[in-house]
């Protein structure tokens, strides 16, 4: 059995957000699932999915601390300026942590460690928050 879904994540401010439980709402059918795979993926450029600790929120401040040094806004040598000087180090940020995550199902419920989140990374300052699921069994 195969489910695609596309969901809409509301929008989040810049940050690492969790998203576990919104993505529990919108797709229910994964308390169907015995075995199976929930497959995220965001179409946003400038944002991206991660899965990291969900107990700490230090984690996720740290975590856009640590993004901000290693990909910092205003650099001289960006040529991709036209949206603003959060736009190139957003692609930067997006295409290192990646548009996708894939977590295992197991008896109805999404397999993630006891810490475990699923998180949107949202880059920009005035992010979207569109994303796609497809939970398969």
């Amino acid at each position: 059995m195969w489910i695609q879904k596309e969901i809409v994540i509301s929008p989040k401010s810049r940050g690492f957000h969790l998203i576990t439980e919104e993505v529990i709402r919108q797709v229910p059918e994964i308390a169907t699932l015995n075995v199976g795979l929930a497959h995220l993926f965001i179409q946003h450029t400038s944002a991206a999915l991660t899965i990291n600790e969900n107990t700490d929120p230090t984690v996720r401040t740290d975590l856009e601390s640590h993004f901000n040094v290693f990909a910092p806004e205003g650099a001289p040598y960006y040529q991709h300026t036209y949206e603003g000087v959060d736009d190139m180090p957003a692609h930067i940020k997006s295409s290192l942590l990646g548009c996708n995550q894939t977590v295992p199902v197991s008896n109805g419920r999404l397999n993630l460690g006891t810490w475990q989140d699923i998180y949107l990374c949202e880059h920009r300052d005035f992010g979207g928050g569109k994303a796609n699921c497809y939970p398969t069994g």
